[in-house]
Formats: structure tokens, sequence, C-alpha cells
């Protein structure tokens, strides 16, 4: 199967993506994928969480200005079949500097391609900025699909409503005629409050089967887990956020074939 690319994002912080990015990468490497974690955030938040130091020039700027290879910033993580390629700073000027480049929305793309032709990978997730500027465009140029993680709140919806009119303007415009939503992830749910179960029925009703049967919980021990530079299932692997976080992977697993 060819390597699939996703990219995790949602253009509003705090609702969970790196948490999500980081802790789907590990769950699908210990479920046996070969997977690449992508940082395209500047905070460079899933280069820690999988405890790798934040390096200058370690990141993909360079590489998105035309300089050097991809490959060569792939870093190995203490986790079995989950590489990286970390972010730091640097990547702060990125958007700036795209925006003066040929294909400017197609650097990203450019960059995976001959990650994706070596075939080392099945799934690469790209970690996106909580933004929707240069460099998450980029990330949706080059995906064969995104990933959403949705927040259980009441203004989770709008943001999914302006995320499927950049879909549509960048599929209208040539730019990624695939682009799709490959799927929403609802994230911090607490099954105790009213809140929480509106909310996830308000998605599920208005998005169907995009929605991932998995909800991720809302739990200290998730929150706790980045510092000590480790996803869940190794920081914790008998929490209820390993749990969740590994059926998730098995649901991503099982809709990643139908993929085009």
């Amino acid at each position: 199967m060819p390597t699939k690319v996703i990219a995790v994002a949602n253009q509003k912080g705090g609702v969970g993506k790196t948490t999500t990015a980081v802790n789907l990468a590990a769950c699908l490497a210990a479920l046996g994928q070969r997977v690449l974690l992508f940082d395209l955030d500047p905070q460079a938040n899933a280069t820690s969480g999988v405890g790798v130091e934040k390096v200058d020039g370690a990141s993909a700027y360079h590489v998105l200005l035309g300089e050097g290879s991809l490959l060569e910033k792939i870093k190995p993580t203490n986790f079995e079949r989950l590489e990286l390629v970390p972010s730091e700073m640097d990547l702060c000027a990125a958007d700036l500097e795209l925006a003066r480049l040929e294909n400017h929305l197609h650097r990203v793309a450019l960059s995976l391609q001959p990650v994706r032709d070596s075939g080392r990978y099945d799934a690469i997730l790209i970690d996106c900025p909580p933004s929707l500027g240069i460099l998450s465009l980029n990330a949706f140029a080059a995906c064969d699909g995104i990933l959403i993680p949705l927040q259980c709140e009441y203004y989770a919806l709008e943001g999914i409503s302006m995320m499927n009119r950049i879909l549509d303007q960048l599929r209208a415009a040539g730019v990624n005629p695939k682009l799709h939503i490959f799927g929403v992830v609802m994230t911090m749910f607490d099954g105790r409050t009213k809140l929480s179960n509106e909310v996830v029925e308000e998605v599920r009703r208005l998005l169907g089967e995009k929605v991932f049967e998995t909800e991720i919980p809302r739990t200290t021990r998730l929150a706790e887990a980045p510092s000590h530079g480790q996803p869940i299932i190794y920081y914790d692997k008998y929490s209820t956020g390993a749990a969740a976080y590994q059926l998730l992977a098995q649901e991503v697993i099982a809709r990643l074939p139908a993929i085009q």
C-alpha cells in the first residue's frame, strides 16, 4: 500500500491537536505501522512530546526553501517504528519566506515526495500549526486527508465550517483536487457533563461517518505525558487516554486503505 499522508489540523489552539498527532503516531507504530511524525508547528510541541530535543537547524525550514533533502532531517525516536522530522523556532519565518517562492503552496508536497517514494513508511502524520497560514495550507496541499481533532465545546462546529470553506477553495484552485476530511475525532470528552454529550451528538448528526467512534477523554495523565517526552501508551499504558488512542489507531488503520 502506498504511503498515506494525514494532516492533523485545527485552526483553533488548545483542542488536543498535537496530543492527537503524537499519541496517534505512537499507537499506529505500536500496532506495526511504520510511521513518520512531521512536526510542522513552530512551537515544536510534537518534537518534545516524543522526547526529541529542539535543536537549531533541525527543522524542515531550509528544505522547504529548496535546500537539501527532507530524508536528511528525519530523526529516530525511542519508540519502535516511529521516526520524526523535528521542528524548532526557525519555522516561524517560513510563512513569510514561502510566500515569495514559486509553487509556494506545494513546498511541503515537493519535500515529502522523496520520502513517499522511499517506501520507508506506511503513514506520515503532519502536525500543523494552530492557524490557517501558509504552513498549514502546504500540509493540506501535500496530504491525502485531514484529521480534525474537535474539542467537546459549543464553538467546535464553527471550526469545521471554516475548514470546509478552505478545502473547497484549495480543491477549486487545483492545489489538491482530492483533498478531503479523513476523519474527525472528538477530544477532551467528559461523559459526566451534559455539554460534552450534546456536542458529540450534534457533531455526529451533522458529519455522520466522518466522526470516529472513539472519543478522547480529558485526563490528567494525557496532559502530563508530554512533559516526560513520552506518548501516553509509554507513560501510562493502562490509562483511559492510552486505551482511547489505541482504539483510535485501530479505526485509522481500518480507514487508510480507502484513501485514494
